[in-house]
């Protein structure tokens, strides 16, 4: 009930008044100018149903872009993935070579630096020669003597071969000797069965004719002795030839000893590991250094005996180094190892014997590297990769699997 003590006059009673949130009262309203900026637009809330739609939209649109990759990627897997064989048990690996002494002695120089590259032919390493210069002076002398040897028993065979020959010419004059005094004989004989010769000239004769043919007998005696002499000579120059070889044999054993103490370098590479320094004694078949062919790496990867199925020869690899990233480089399968590690190992395994746990294989599958890539020498043995080759069936990659098979049948 309203009354008037509790409403002074001239007083507006307080009545309530409901005003909306964009309502002003109208004593704050003042006209505007046309100078005056126009009022900022009061906020509105959005409306529920509005941010429910653009919450359907965004989850619709992460939606089609993930049925997008998805189909992308199992159209991948459909064309190429599913025909991908891979495996990170792959390894740079080189055909290294081990320098070895090939003779004894000191180590007077080692002229190469570790890790320098060297060239097929340079020297790595030089050995103290002093001892074997002697020895293949030794045997030069010797071969020097025996060829003098050689000399002087040709030249004797050659006297008595002139010798034979002017024994050849006495039994030849003893030889008409006799036959002269032969004919002398029959006529003497002939005169003295008519009493025209006395028996003294008769006699005379025969005796005559008797030393002619003992002549005869002394010629081919000496002609014999001359022979006789002419082969021992021969055989005496045949045995001193036989010498002289084996001496000249054994100058060129000093000679490639004295050349054994340069040890060079039988192909191009990285000089590396040394185990030797100057002055150290080395024994015949110690080991001096290594080198390492970089311009001919190649990769083993050791597959699972699963994954061999679809491997071939030829079929195209691509190559990842862990050393390189991001750097993919394309090889070839060369070619299967016969048989796995376990094999070729020290102690092969022995599944007749005990308890057996079935255990997956590795075989190394042996991958080349372009010969421009081996060449930036980027690859170093030991180097970790990751191959995976495409086993995709193609036509060239087809005729060439039936003509190995074909190969192998006959």
């Amino acid at each position: 009930m309203y009354r008037e003590q509790d409403n002074p006059r001239g007083a507006v009673p307080s009545l309530p008044v409901e005003l909306r949130a964009d309502t002003q009262p109208a004593e704050r309203q003042q006209p505007r100018s046309a100078d005056d900026p126009p009022p900022a637009a009061a906020s509105v809330p959005v409306p529920k149903a509005r941010r429910a739609l653009g919450r359907r939209t965004l989850l619709a649109a992460v939606a089609a872009i993930a049925l997008a990759a998805g189909g992308a990627f199992g159209a991948h897997w459909w064309v190429t993935g599913r025909y991908v064989v891979s495996t990170d048990d792959a390894y740079v690996r080189a055909h290294n070579t081990t320098l070895a002494a090939k003779i004894s002695g000191y180590v007077s120089s080692i002229p190469v630096e570790d890790n320098a590259a060297v060239k097929a032919g340079d020297v790595i390493a030089t050995i103290d020669d002093g001892d074997y210069k002697l020895a293949a002076d030794a045997a030069r002398e010797k071969v020097a003597t025996e060829q003098a040897t050689v000399d002087r028993i040709g030249r004797q065979v050659v006297a008595q071969e002139a010798n034979v020959e002017q024994a050849r010419a006495q039994l030849v004059s003893a030889q008409a000797g006799a036959k002269r005094a032969q004919l002398e004989l029959e006529r003497q004989q002939a005169l003295a069965a008519q009493r025209f010769a006395s028996q003294q000239t008769l006699e005379q004769v025969t005796a005559n004719r008797d030393q002619a043919v003992a002549g005869v007998a002394s010629g081919q005696a000496g002609v014999d002795a001359a022979a006789a002499n002419l082969d021992v000579l021969k055989a005496q120059r045949q045995e001193a030839l036989g010498t002289l070889d084996e001496l000249k044999t054994e100058l060129a054993k000093a000679e490639r000893d004295l050349s054994f103490t340069v040890i060079r370098a039988p192909v191009d590479g990285v000089f590396s590991n040394r185990a030797v320094q100057t002055g150290d004694y080395v024994q015949t078949g110690q080991r001096v250094a290594s080198l390492v062919p970089l311009d001919d790496v190649y990769i083993d990867a050791n597959f699972k005996e699963t994954q061999l199925v679809r491997l071939h020869p030829g079929q195209p690899v691509s190559i990842s180094v862990d050393a390189l990233p991001g750097d993919a480089i394309a090889g070839r399968v060369a070619s299967l190892s016969p048989a796995s590690g376990a094999v070729f190992s020290l102690l092969p395994p022995d599944n007749a014997t005990g308890n057996f746990t079935k255990i997956v294989q590795r075989l190394p599958v042996r991958i080349e590297v372009p010969p421009s890539v081996a060449a930036q020498r980027l690859l170093r043995p030991g180097m970790s990769v990751v191959v995976s080759i495409d086993t995709k069936p193609t036509a060239n990659g087809a005729a060439a699997k039936t003509a190995q098979a074909a190969g192998a049948e006959h």
